[in-house]
């Protein structure tokens, strides 16, 4: 019995051994009084000594410069200590071992056999590390918003004003609800707010209610874990709202997020946390919420389609962006900005609109706002040749609007008019997508009306696209 129990302690002592001769850069190891109990191959390897030679010996009789025998009558460890031996500076830690409040051992061992070993390494961290402040710069650059608030063109008193409400609105995090009719800029006042916001440097996460059907809006906004739903992904998927942490969330067409739903973003807006779908943990989310809609929510919350407590919540910061109608001494300089934007995007090189041409913009509402001005000077772009847009480049809608002290013969003035009805039609419906509801808002007419107008123009329904 004695005989396996010496057996199974030298295996032990035999692996340790194996263990400390194989650290890299060599170890020793002294009792408390300074005597070398065990000295690895690899450390006897570099200064060319038979370890089993330097066993008993005191460290001073192996080692010049040595301070082990120091460390075993002060108890304090010298960390990362430079280290003189044969005329080569080395780094070394000397650590104090102590077993029942007694001091049994020293442990050495050399960390670096050269000092220019430690300048190498310092190098190669500080090359690191200019590249992580890169890639965070680049990350920063990927993840804040694409526009800031002097994206916003004009120069109106309604825009000023409501570019300075923005700019004060990014310094809270209240939340902030965006109203204005389709293709005002809602986004680009979100993406405005988030960059000025000390939440620049962190995400901006983007949903249209309106864009994703809504057996998945749920997962698209709390995420879900594995296996809680048929299809799911076997990792899970994180939310917008986790997506979002230190950030800002943007939800678009916000009154189209179903009723069932509307709790569950109120409880989330309210306890900063969220559940993902199959899920059992709640996640702290520190977020700022932005929504925007082109409806009237007080009037859908009177009809009982949006619940009164979320409109509340949602409503803490309400800008009103104005409709281009509304604002048309900003319309020339939309204009000239479209037209850089497109020409670097498009490859032209369009740089002049007659004020003739401009007047004719500034004539015409816009129903379409800001979006239809860019529909229409890309299709414009596209078709012309020289640097300068003339009134023949126009689409037929916008040749009618002309000035009242041009005279025309009732006749011309007629057919004129009917085109450019007619090419407002089709307008609405190709930038309504063939939804005639939308196309009949856009219009401000009746959808009755507009189907007596299609006929009446012989335009065919469902064939937006051939128009």
């Amino acid at each position: 019995m004695e005989s396996k129990e010496i057996n199974e302690l030298r295996e032990k002592i035999a692996f340790y051994e194996a263990i400390l001769d194989n650290i890299r850069n060599g170890v020793m190891i002294t009792d408390p009084n300074g005597r070398i109990i065990f000295f690895s191959k690899s450390y006897g390897n570099f200064l060319g000594i038979d370890p089993q030679k330097a066993l008993g010996k005191h460290c001073t009789e192996v080692i010049e410069n040595t301070r082990m025998h120091v460390v075993a009558q002060t108890g304090s460890a010298e960390i990362n200590h430079p280290h003189r031996i044969k005329g080569q500076d080395m780094v070394v830690q000397r650590i104090p071992i102590e077993m029942d409040g007694k001091m049994i051992a020293v442990y050495g061992q050399v960390m670096f056999k050269d000092v220019r070993d430690v300048q190498a390494l310092a190098q190669k961290l500080n090359f690191l590390e200019s590249k992580v402040e890169l890639y965070e710069k680049e990350l920063e650059s990927l993840r804040s918003s694409k526009y800031t608030i002097d994206h916003i063109v004009g120069k109106s008193p309604s825009i000023s004003e409501l570019k300075k409400l923005a700019l004060k609105a990014a310094m809270t995090n209240a939340p902030v609800l965006l109203m204005g009719e389709s293709g005002t800029g809602k986004e680009l006042f979100a993406h405005a707010i988030h960059y000025a916001s000390a939440r620049r440097v962190y995400p901006f996460i983007r949903l249209n209610c309106a864009a994703i059907p809504k057996d998945l809006l749920e997962t698209e906004l709390f995420g879900y874990e594995p296996g809680a739903f048929t299809g799911a992904g076997s990792k899970g998927k994180p939310g917008k709202f986790e997506l979002a942490h230190r950030g800002t969330i943007f939800l678009d067409e916000i009154s189209d997020l179903p009723l069932e739903m509307q709790p569950k973003l109120l409880r989330v807006l309210e306890e900063k946390e969220t559940e993902r779908l199959g899920g059992t943990r709640l996640t702290k989310c520190d977020f700022r919420l932005i929504a925007a809609t082109h409806e009237d929510l007080a009037n859908w919350v009177e009809q009982g389609r949006f619940r009164k407590d979320l409109y509340y919540r949602l409503n803490v910061i309400p800008l009103q962006i104005p409709p281009l109608r509304e604002r048309k001494e900003d319309i020339p300089l939309i204009v000239g900005h479209l037209i850089q934007i497109l020409n670097r995007d498009l490859g032209t090189n369009v740089t002049r609109v007659p004020p003739d041409v401009l007047q004719i913009f500034q004539n015409y509402d816009w129903p379409g706002n800001v979006r239809e001005v860019t529909n229409v000077l890309e299709r414009i772009l596209y078709s012309i040749d020289g640097d300068t847009i003339h009134r023949h480049h126009l689409p037929i809608f916008l040749k009618g609007m002309i000035s009242e002290s041009n005279r025309l013969q009732p006749t011309l003035l007629k057919r004129l008019r009917e085109d450019m009805e007619k090419e407002a039609l089709l307008h609405a419906i190709r930038m309504s997508k063939d939804n005639k509801n939308k196309a009949a808002k856009l219009l401000g007419i009746h959808r009755t009306a507009l189907y007596k107008k299609m006929k009446k123009f012989h335009i065919p329904s469902g064939q937006h696209a051939n128009m």
